[in-house]
């Protein structure tokens, strides 16, 4: 099943399995946007990506990594 942009969540919990040893403040916004995209079963064309997203994102996989 597909996710977007609005399920933060899934994709902090996403990133966090797939780039387990890298801190997410550590990515640029632009490389955490493609780094997303690439994610398996993202739909980039659900939603709108915008920094408070990908703010959301880097706190919430932080999370996933502590």
């Amino acid at each position: 099943m597909s996710y977007g942009w609005n399920d933060v969540q899934r994709i902090a919990e996403e990133m966090a399995e797939n780039h387990p040893g890298i801190d997410p403040y550590t990515i640029g916004f632009v490389k955490l946007q493609q780094m997303i995209k690439d994610l398996p079963g993202f739909d980039a064309a659900s939603g709108r990506v915008g920094e408070k997203v990908l703010e959301a994102v880097q706190t919430l996989w932080a999370d996933e990594l502590a």
